[in-house]
């Protein structure tokens, strides 16, 4: 199987777009949420309860977009590189159907795998 790495690029750049849009609306919503949140008393648990939850939810969703988008700027800085396609720990080509599905992929199969396996017997 052959790739289209402009196409993959292009993806790539995509997401990236998008990511710091989302990042940026997230971000925008917090900052007005605060605004609000300024002079009004809170009085009861259950709006501290809530308000608390939906912190906790963006700063989840903030903490997953930024994870994403330093993996499609490490893809696209691959790119620049030259090294787009290999894999970080072993230095072999990446499956290009892996690629196709994950642009971003780092590692191929195996490797991922072998990470895993640490990644469970450690926890």
């Amino acid at each position: 199987m052959v790739i289209d790495l402009k196409l993959i690029r292009s993806r790539l750049e995509n997401e990236k777009k998008h990511l710091l849009e989302v990042l940026k609306q997230t971000q925008s919503t917090a900052s007005s949420s605060e605004d609000r949140r300024e002079g009004s008393p809170f009085g009861k648990r259950e709006e501290e309860a809530t308000q608390s939850m939906e912190l906790e939810k963006r700063l989840a969703l903030e903490k997953k977009v930024k994870e994403n988008l330093a993996e499609v700027e490490r893809a696209l800085e691959k790119f620049e590189k030259g090294t787009y396609g290999r894999c970080d720990i072993c230095g072999k080509s990446i499956d290009p159907a892996r690629l196709e599905a994950l642009p971003y992929a780092s590692m191929c199969l195996s490797c991922k795998a072998k990470t895993a396996k640490y990644k469970t017997a450690g926890t």
